[in-house]
């Protein structure tokens, strides 16, 4: 199954700003391997290794990461020689399929799908998502319950993890009631998404996926979600990488399902 990812954007907010003249947010690093990389290597642990990617901002940056990409920084390997023989005990992508294709600078997602609809021809159901956020999500009963439904169209909800906090008030502008967000019983997209190739009849020229495709889908009834209460976590700033960084520096991350048996979390 092929897994279409969103890594052309410009969005890094401000304080972001040092990586966003040197590289793209899908290339900063967590550990010594950006992003992008863990992404792929979720979905690879669940034996989906054939990628699109959706290349803009610095798509040249992720181009040069692949094609001068250094299997021993992650893998175990016997060095002779003085470096002239080094045996590989291990490998990351060396089963992958990568096809870079350029979606335009300023393009949005619904655009830069559609600029790939003729790199997804004989598939019937694709994977999709943004290259921003990392979950431990069990794809395998994802994808169960999608073929259940048997809609066009799924996406993770997931609730937010920010430190903000939802305020309601009367026509006085009285404060009713104060509460953290991750108590509203609020939920939003978190991306992985799962498409029949239908999808491609809803997104019209120049549309955002999430907006008028997706309100055509739910008027037909043909949108469904999963949603997941395990971990994930966006890196929108500089504050959300310090986090990923932080739980990646005590081991056994999360997201890392090809390092552990149990997945975490529940569908409820």
């Amino acid at each position: 199954m092929k897994i279409v990812i969103f890594c052309g954007g410009l969005g890094l907010r401000l304080r972001m700003r040092e990586y966003s003249d040197r590289i793209p947010k899908p290339m900063v690093e967590i550990g010594y391997r950006p992003l992008l990389w863990h992404l792929m290597k979720y979905y690879a642990s669940f034996g989906h290794k054939d990628f699109i990617l959706c290349l803009g901002y610095r798509g040249d940056i992720v181009k040069n990461y692949f094609l001068n990409y250094n299997e021993a920084t992650s893998n175990d390997f016997v060095f002779t020689d003085g470096g002239k023989n080094v045996k590989l005990l291990g490998s990351d992508i060396s089963d992958w399929r990568i096809t870079f294709v350029e979606t335009g600078l300023h393009s949005n997602i619904g655009e830069r799908l559609k600029a790939v609809e003729k790199h997804l021809e004989g598939e019937d159901i694709f994977l999709a998502n943004y290259s921003d956020g990392l979950s431990d999500l069990p794809l395998d009963k994802m994808l169960e319950h999608f073929y259940q439904h048997n809609k066009i169209a799924s996406f993770v909800s997931v609730q937010p993890t920010q430190s903000f906090h939802v305020v309601s008030f009367n026509k006085d502008f009285i404060v009713d009631k104060i509460r953290h967000l991750t108590k509203s019983g609020i939920w939003i997209n978190g991306g992985y998404f799962i498409f029949k190739k239908d999808i491609f009849k809803y997104i019209k020229t120049g549309e955002e996926l999430i907006e008028e495709p997706f309100q055509r889908l739910i008027k037909k009834r043909e949108l469904v979600t999963y949603n997941y209460s395990g971990f994930w976590a966006a890196m929108d700033t500089f504050k959300d990488k310090q986090l990923l960084d932080d739980i990646y520096s005590k081991g056994n991350a999360p997201w890392e399902i090809w390092k552990n048996n149990d997945i975490g979390g529940s569908n409820e």
